[in-house]
């Protein structure tokens, strides 16, 4: 399977689907969420998705209603303006890596595998985690790791790297690892691992910067009424979409206006973010982190 997707029903329920309205899915990748999506829609229905990995392209179904834009959700209107398809009812985001881009060794996003360290979402354009490794100073690998990964000893893990690289570049993951092992408690250098590999693909694929602009852009192309849906993985990605949510900016600042009324394009629905039940966490361990928010244009 290329991608199990998480809380698939429910993400598609929260859209509150119009069976002749016009949605998009911003992260297509296996098509779960889009074949779900497409089953709710009629005659007159669309179904706009964006993935910026080549390897997608092998999952299109076979739908004169839909169509998929092979690049980066960045560029969400200007695409969507392309298409004629503005405003929307509906927009979708699973973000982060699928299943498949973890499973084939080569993409180097996991720590399972010793691969070259890529970790590109699309693997055809951009700076690989390699060129970071071997090129950021130890400040700047230090500023990734702390931010991204949220790693205590970010320290220790850059000054080891730029240590080693002296000696003979760092080129696949399990020489980074090898490297990093001497900063992490034996215990938990897999968890750590991971976390250094989060903050890497983060800088590689522009991940936080590429969220911001595209949920601007959502609550632009949005009809009053439509629904954003988003799925986050990890808490950085989740306080962005809760913040934008809330106050319409990414700080969490409110500000009102004369009357009071909050100064955001778009309104929260419901209170806490909705999370898998364990069953679907028992059948698909990556559902275990994942946070779902929705808002609905004002």
């Amino acid at each position: 399977m290329y991608h199990n997707p998480v809380l698939l029903h429910r993400s598609i329920e929260l859209l509150n689907i119009d069976p002749n309205g016009v949605y998009v899915d911003v992260t297509f990748g296996g098509g779960g969420h889009s074949r779900v999506l497409l089953q709710r829609l009629d005659g007159q229905g669309r179904l706009i998705a964006f993935d910026q990995d080549p390897d997608a392209l092998n999952n299109v179904p076979d739908d004169d209603r839909f169509t998929l834009v092979p690049h980066n959700f960045r560029f969400l209107r200007n695409f969507l303006r392309l298409h004629q398809a503005i405003p929307v009812d509906g927009i979708l985001a699973d973000l982060g890596v699928s299943s498949h881009q973890f499973d084939v060794p080569d993409r180097g996003f996991s720590t399972r595998f010793d691969a070259r360290l890529d970790m590109r979402m699309n693997p055809l354009t951009g700076n690989t985690a390699e060129t970071i490794i071997n090129s950021y100073s130890a400040e700047e690998l230090q500023k990734i790791f702390t931010q991204y990964g949220e790693l205590r000893s970010s320290y220790c893990v850059s000054r080891a790297i730029v240590k080693a690289r002296a000696d003979k570049p760092i080129q696949t993951t399990g020489q980074l690892i090898e490297v990093i092992k001497e900063c992490l408690p034996e215990r938990k250098i897999n968890k750590l691992s991971a976390m250094v590999f989060q903050a890497l693909r983060i800088e590689v694929n522009e991940e936080l910067e590429v969220l911001k602009e595209m949920l601007t852009q959502a609550a632009e192309v949005l009809k009053p009424g439509g629904r954003l849906v988003v799925i986050s993985y990890h808490s950085l990605e989740d306080r962005l979409v809760k913040n934008f949510f809330r106050a319409g900016n990414f700080e969490g600042k409110i500000e009102k206006d004369f009357y009071g009324n909050v100064l955001s394009p778009l309104k929260p629905l419901g209170g806490k973010a909705v999370i898998p039940n364990q069953e679907e966490i028992q059948e698909n361990s990556r559902a275990r982190s994942a946070k779902l928010r929705v808002a609905e244009k004002r």
